[in-house]
């Protein structure tokens, strides 16, 4: 999980990837892709990118504003098995936050209309108005979550996570009531042990 500003014409030069399932979400500016896949475009705020880098990928990240910063989330996970196609996909989240509801993204399924990802994971996008309040429940397979807030705060089980904080919690086995300080976006991996 990176935190990344890259500086206007910054980024990341071409380079290889191999067995690694990597996620990245646009908060403010621009990122400019190219991989060899034959992919390219500009991702904007509020959209996310996935690219599955199977047994072998090389692509590049740039800033493409000469005068404005770009502000991401590069996140990192391990896929369950070696090898295969590179793949890639984007997300436009549109999600409302009105009533503080969470919206699978990606899963090792692919249920509920989440993208299916290479590992037994689950990749939520949260997002509700400041006084809201959820609840997370346990769930037996996938007992472990993370949380990273994006914009905005929460407070659960009396631990304020503001912009940028992160939160883990082995084997949740017990509802815990999350509560939004302000109007905020998070993002929740339930994750498994292996």
């Amino acid at each position: 999980m990176n935190n990344d500003i890259t500086e206007p014409g910054g980024g990341f030069p071409t380079h290889p990837h191999q067995d690694a399932e990597i996620f990245n979400y646009v908060i403010s500016g621009e990122l400019e892709h190219r991989d060899s896949m034959g992919n390219g475009s500009i991702i904007k705020p509020g959209e996310l990118q996935y690219m599955s880098a199977g047994s072998g990928v090389t692509h590049s990240e740039f800033n493409p504003s000469q005068e404005n910063q770009t502000e991401l989330y590069q996140i990192w996970m391990r896929p369950n098995q070696s090898g295969g196609e590179p793949f890639y996909a984007e997300k436009k989240l549109s999600h409302s936050a009105s009533n503080g509801e969470m919206k699978l993204l990606f899963s090792g399924s692919g249920k509920d209309g989440s993208s299916p990802i290479k590992q037994n994971a689950e990749f939520w996008l949260g997002q509700g108005e400041s006084q809201k309040k959820i609840f997370l429940e346990p769930v037996n397979c996938l007992p472990h979550v993370w949380m990273q807030v994006v914009s905005g705060s929460v407070t659960m089980e009396n631990h304020f996570l503001g912009k940028a904080d992160g939160l883990t919690i082995e084997n949740l086995n017990q509802s815990i009531e999350l509560n939004y300080e302000k109007d905020t976006t998070f993002f929740l991996f339930r994750l498994t042990d292996s």
